[in-house]
């Protein structure tokens, strides 16, 4: 299981985008398009597993979202942004991504042995084994003041693409969610 509480690690990052979509199987299928677009002009074309990944993860926390997350009248916000190890420590580029929307009161609850086998006629329950068998990590949070943020982040095959350039410096935990460090 690779669900977690992300730690505090140092790191710079490309400027995040983020989105807002009508919570709908529209706004699904948007939000996924839009990723996989965003992530092609940072280097990673439709083709690769990054993109791919990246894709299906959106989909799938965008389905979520829209099934379990869903208020009247609210939408539910995507951001995605690619964050690079500082100068001189070794590590992997990251791809965030992290599906917003209004019903904090239903976090993903982290499975803490092996996934039960889904019934082979059901049409839902594979949605967060699909993320965990995907995505290096994975997590929730609270977002202030009523809903969640769900999260998820790859480690790309090839390195952080050169035009993605690294602009902040905050711990990746905090700058997409607009959560502040412990003790600031």
């Amino acid at each position: 299981m690779k669900s977690e509480i992300a730690p505090v690690r140092p790191t710079t990052t490309t400027a995040p985008r983020s989105w807002q979509f009508t919570s709908s199987w529209r706004g699904v299928r948007l939000a996924r398009l839009t990723v996989t677009e965003q992530l092609a002009q940072w280097g990673w074309p439709v083709e690769t597993d990054t993109a791919q990944n990246a894709a299906l993860i959106v989909a799938e926390l965008a389905a979520n979202a829209v099934l379990h997350g869903r208020l009247p009248g609210r939408d539910f916000g995507v951001r995605v942004g690619v964050v690079a190890p500082l100068p001189g420590r070794p590590g992997p580029s990251t791809v965030r991504i992290e599906v917003s929307d209004s019903r904090g009161d239903r976090l993903p609850a982290p499975r803490t042995g092996p996934a039960p086998d889904p019934d082979p006629g059901a049409e839902s329950g594979r949605g967060l084994v699909l993320v965990d068998a995907l995505a290096a990590r994975w997590g929730s949070v609270p977002r202030p003041p009523s809903g969640k943020t769900v999260w998820a982040e790859l480690h790309p095959a090839h390195p952080h693409p050169a035009d993605a350039r690294p602009t902040d410096t905050r711990p990746a935990d905090t700058r997409f969610t607009g959560a502040r460090p412990a003790g600031a």
